[in-house]
């Protein structure tokens, strides 16, 4: 029992931080200094990386979500 929780663990962090490096390699391409007056790179970079977050933890849980259910399947008969 306890290895199933390590495995998840691992399986959850290692998901995370692939989805924030791939939602930041995108989020990159948006070009966001028309939103705000210019000399403002602090702010930009501190809701890039929040933005990031949101939105890779959205997907990472997502997927993770939808492992558990595939795995729960095979209950089901």
């Amino acid at each position: 029992m306890e290895q199933y929780f390590v495995e998840e663990a691992i399986l959850s962090m290692t998901s995370h931080i692939i989805f924030i490096i791939i939602t930041w390699k995108v989020l990159q391409a948006v070009n966001l200094d028309a939103f705000f007056r210019k000399g403002r790179v602090f702010e930009i970079r501190v809701l890039m990386i929040l933005i990031t977050i949101a939105i890779a933890t959205s997907v990472s849980s997502f997927f993770i979500d939808l492992i558990r259910w595939s795995n729960s399947i095979a209950y089901l008969f």
